[in-house]
């Protein structure tokens, strides 16, 4: 789908569930700061995680079903739309995840449950926290344009399965990446 002239790469950022919203402030900050890629972020108002997304018996939400849904309430006016909550999320054949996008889509959610360094009984670390919140953000924008995992283990693209893998992560593409990056952008 080609954006429209009144689109200018606007991506909508929520709160989800009951994330702070300094912390969806902090990434729509992150994302306009980005060198080379020019987006307009803007935070909405709160939104609820849907009902019948909670697995009892695991007591995580099911993040397919959370991005399926918001995928159905995406403006026509914006570039991306991403959810930022800090409920414990999962998909059906993971015991949990970071984030989710709809690859080469307009959506994706971001779970900072397991990004605090508090989650792994490590003291509170709003730098590192942080970091790792950007990581994903930018990992799972990457795949909204259709990037995949990447090989390079530095690069944010590369898949993290644990906490340690997005901690060796840079805030940032490899060169190869951010030329997919910049090309799937121009090419939409």
């Amino acid at each position: 789908m080609k954006p429209s002239a009144n689109k200018s790469r606007k991506i909508i950022l929520f709160p989800l569930g009951g994330i702070e919203e300094s912390i969806v402030h902090s990434a729509a900050a992150f994302l306009e700061n980005l060198h080379h890629f020019p987006f307009k972020c803007v935070v909405t108002n709160r939104r609820p995680i849907p009902i019948g997304t909670l697995d009892n018996q695991r007591q995580q939400y099911n993040c397919k079903q959370i991005l399926k849904y918001y995928i159905k309430c995406c403006p026509d006016n914006c570039f991306r739309l991403i959810g930022i909550t800090d409920v414990d999320v999962y998909v059906p054949v993971l015991k949990y995840v970071f984030g989710l996008a709809q690859l080469k889509g307009n959506c994706a959610i971001i779970s900072t449950h397991r990004l605090r360094p508090e989650f792994y009984c490590k003291p509170s670390n709003k730098w590192l926290f942080q970091q790792r919140l950007y990581k994903t953000l930018l990992h799972e924008l990457g795949h909204t344009v259709g990037l995949t995992h990447c090989s390079n283990r530095r690069c944010v693209m590369f898949s993290s399965t644990r906490i340690e893998d997005t901690d060796k992560k840079e805030t940032s593409f490899c060169g190869t990446c951010r030329e997919l990056f910049s090309w799937y952008l121009n090419g939409i």
